[in-house]
């Protein structure tokens, strides 16, 4: 490989899909960064259900962006997210937050931004994104490109649990299926990088494996070479 250059790993899929699970894990056996974009996308829809701004609302939102103060740490090899000098790496996973990131991220003046910040991150270093446009817009000349699907009530009861792990008790799993096809149905269909399969993805099914299983299907498609020489971190 040519270690002169950073190269990414691209991660695509739905909500609910094991997108984030994968990648962490895929970062800790590589030793290679890992970058959550979609927590980027939460931190500005949390940041207009605090200013009291619909996410869907271009205009606002633009003027928003001009002063809100999102600043990434890595802190003992986790990605933790801050507003506003606040550590809001919990408080961005409630389902309120996931809405509003879901209408926010849509909008053209949001993903521009992100994304510009994205490219300069992953422009330093080897790392691996997970996302929804990570190799069809954020990194389209990504090496190496993977979608993640699975059954929506399959997702819908993996966000439950995850949410009941979090302490989160307030929804159902009618209501939690309701916001997995709401969000499918936004990402497919926004005008502006929308969730899509790029041609050269390898598509991993989730609904019945494990994410161990997981790992190691998307590890069977990478060159020996690449984690052979890594090393796994702690």
């Amino acid at each position: 490989m040519d270690k002169d250059k950073s190269y990414q790993i691209a991660i695509d899929g739905p909500s609910g899909s094991g997108k984030s699970t994968l990648a962490k894990a895929v970062s800790r056996k590589l030793g290679i960064l890992y970058l959550d974009t979609g927590a980027m996308y939460r931190v500005c829809g949390l940041k207009a259900i605090r200013c009291g701004i619909s996410p869907k609302d271009e205009k606002n939102v633009e003027k928003m962006l001009e002063t809100i103060d999102l600043d990434i740490r890595f802190i003992d090899g986790e990605q933790h997210i801050f507003l506003d000098q606040k550590d809001v790496s919990a408080e961005i996973r409630t389902p309120e937050v996931s809405v509003a990131a879901s209408d926010i991220s849509s909008l053209p003046c949001v993903r521009i931004r992100m994304v510009s910040m994205q490219r300069e991150i992953a422009g330093k270093t080897d790392v691996v994104l997970d996302g929804r446009d990570i190799g069809s817009y954020v990194f389209p000349e990504a090496e190496y490109k993977f979608f993640l699907s699975a059954d929506p009530e399959v997702r819908a009861k993996r966000r439950l649990a995850e949410l009941s792990e979090r302490g989160i008790f307030t929804q159902k799993y009618e209501e939690v299926l309701a916001d997995i096809l709401y969000r499918d149905k936004q990402d497919a269909n926004r005008s502006f990088a929308p969730l899509c399969k790029m041609p050269d993805a390898i598509e991993i099914d989730t609904s019945l494996i494990s994410p161990e299983e997981t790992l190691s299907a998307l590890l069977q498609n990478l060159p020996d070479a690449l984690y052979a020489s890594e090393g796994e971190m702690t």
